[in-house]
């Protein structure tokens, strides 16, 4: 039995990329570094976890997509 690591890097030519925990959003979702987020005000959203409806509401009051970067 090999580990996860190096089977992957085995069948994909590269390492599992550990991802950064970015927060949670208002729904509770658990965002990573390099998600799609929408951001309104103090808030943000994961892209992902949205429907059509929430997405478009956002959007009518100005919420931003953006990529979710590190801080540091």
């Amino acid at each position: 039995m090999e580990h996860p690591a190096v089977y992957h890097t085995r069948k994909f030519g590269n390492p599992i990329k550990e991802s950064k925990l970015y927060g949670t959003d208002h729904k509770g979702n658990e965002v990573f570094v390099d998600d799609e987020i929408y951001i309104y005000e103090d808030e943000f959203w994961l892209v992902e976890t949205l429907s059509t409806d929430e997405k478009e509401l956002l959007e009518f009051f100005g919420a931003t997509k953006v990529i979710a970067k590190s801080e540091f």
